[in-house]
């Protein structure tokens, strides 16, 4: 994983995502974006250089992570993008849902900044050795 992408309408957040992969110590490049409508141009507009990983809130203004995940996997270029749902909620039928429209993992937002970069670096590692399939079900969701 050199290209993180993560999209996340709340700077807190992004700020405290990019903090935990600056201290993970890996050699990522971290680009953020603050919603759904700047993610997707940007994807469209930089498809030579796509990133390895997409980390996507859900809730988000303008356009949903939701949407975003549809629209990501209808698209020949964007498909194979690997996406992890970062989200605050860990509704079961959500959970599912987002699974069977092919997001590749799924974390519930921690508050403990050990515990992000624990969660960060664990869907790394998972994406690092098989980033192209998607895992089982049983292995959608990364526990903090």
């Amino acid at each position: 994983m050199e290209k993180l992408l993560l999209a996340d309408d709340d700077m807190d957040d992004r700020l405290f995502f990019q903090d935990a992969v600056e201290e993970l110590s890996l050699s990522i490049n971290l680009v953020t974006v603050c919603d759904g409508v700047e993610l997707m141009e940007l994807l469209l507009n930089n498809q030579e250089q796509l990133p390895d990983a997409l980390f996507l809130d859900l809730n988000m203004p303008r356009k949903s992570g939701y949407e975003c995940l549809s629209e990501i996997k209808l698209s020949d270029t964007l498909k194979s993008i690997p996406v992890v749902i970062f989200s605050t909620s860990l509704d079961p039928e959500i959970v599912n849902k987002l699974y069977d429209n092919g997001a590749h993992y799924y974390i519930r937002k921690p508050g403990d900044f050990n515990v992000l970069k624990k969660v960060i670096y664990e869907a790394t590692v998972l994406l690092g050795q098989n980033s192209s399939d998607q895992p089982d079900r049983v292995d959608f969701i990364i526990h903090s």
